[in-house]
């Protein structure tokens, strides 16, 4: 094998391969990138068992090959390369050459025949949309899964498609994310529960920009997000996802229209007195015009009064800061309404549209 690139494009290609490289596993070869160069271009493949990446480099091919390389040399290795052409080349021992400007390094590689092969996944019935806003709706719900739990649907989000009408659903048990957007085309109804981490992963990799697109397929068992040069396939979660339209009310006893970044500062300033582990709630006491929020911990005391506008009753209510703030943090617009029902039941956090949906459960305190 044999392949002519830039640093910065190489650098690239390893960092969005490394996405799908398990940091801890009992098989050596996951522990490497496959890189193949081939006439239609140099591919690098990832794969974790799970989640299975692979992208296209930009670069030239001189000499056809398949070689594994461990991706944490690689990957440092291009960083500390001089900014210059970068040489990579095969030997038939699996040597290693790799050449920019004054520079020859020398490592080992892998049979690539060793490696996993990419799961075959059909591609069809694509649903298309905006890399900007598939990272913007990732963003706003990831928070709301839980990294590891012995229930998967807690790992994991549910995405549906309704015609046009697209949706992501996070929940862990405190609080419940909801977010949808409007599709490019109407397509087959679809509803399936994607891993957290693949999903994290993807957002890292999308651009961010309006005009870029990504294409979504769904099989049975897995998940592919296809970008121009990138191919992601995910396992997906089997199994019911929770009813959580039975657990989205819109009834309420008082809704409170506040500014949503005061509101934020206010909130990060009582949690200067929460420690880690410290299970001290930060209190809402809503009354006309005025909500006083408040905190009282063995390291201190915060009371800070903010102007809203209210309409119902008067209310008494507590919350995690943590959990409250990163529902105010996902939402965009100047100002935020807040329905409450009572102080045992959740906070919702919504537009008229509902085109975002977040749910915070009080937590109990005495005074």
């Amino acid at each position: 094998m044999k392949f002519i690139c830039q640093r910065a494009d190489l650098i690239k290609s390893i960092n969005i391969a490394l996405r799908a490289v398990s940091p801890r596993t009992t098989m050596p070869i996951l522990s490497c990138i496959l890189v193949q160069a081939f006439d239609n271009g140099i591919f690098f493949q990832t794969n974790d068992m799970e989640l299975c990446m692979e992208t296209k480099l930009a670069g030239t091919v001189i000499e056809q090959g398949v070689i594994a390389i461990d991706a944490k040399l690689f990957s440092e290795i291009a960083r500390k390369l001089p900014e210059e052409e970068v040489i990579l080349s095969t030997n038939e021992r699996n040597q290693i050459l790799i050449v920019s400007g004054t520079a020859r390094l020398n490592i080992p590689g892998q049979d690539g025949d060793e490696f996993p092969v990419m799961p075959e996944v059909r591609r069809e019935d694509g649903i298309l949309i905006s890399q900007y806003t598939l990272k913007n709706v990732i963003n706003q719900t990831i928070f709301c899964t839980l990294p590891q739990d012995n229930n998967l649907m807690l790992t994991g989000e549910l995405l549906e498609v309704r015609g046009d009408q697209f949706r992501l659903v996070a929940l862990d048990g405190h609080r419940i994310a909801i977010r949808r957007t409007l599709l490019h085309d109407e397509t087959n109804p679809k509803s399936v529960i994607v891993p957290g981490k693949a999903l994290s992963e993807l957002s890292k990799i999308l651009t961010g920009e309006v005009g870029d697109l990504v294409t979504i397929f769904i099989t049975t068992n897995h998940i592919v997000f296809q970008l121009e040069d990138t191919l992601m396939i995910s396992t997906l979660i089997s199994g019911k996802y929770f009813a959580v339209d039975k657990m989205v009310s819109s009834d309420h006893e008082t809704m409170v229209v506040v500014n949503r970044q005061k509101l934020i500062g206010c909130i990060d300033r009582a949690a200067l007195f929460v420690r880690e582990n410290d299970k001290k709630p930060i209190i809402f006491d809503i009354t006309d015009n005025v909500m006083n929020l408040s905190i009282d911990s063995p390291i201190g005391a915060f009371s800070e009064d903010l102007s809203i506008a209210k309409e119902g009753r008067d209310l008494l209510i507590g919350f995690n800061p943590k959990l409250i703030i990163e529902a105010l943090k996902a939402v965009e617009e100047e100002e935020v309404t807040l329905y409450f029902i009572n102080a045992k039941s959740p906070c919702s956090i919504r537009d008229l549209e509902e085109t975002y949906t977040y749910l915070v459960l009080p937590v109990n305190f005495t005074r």
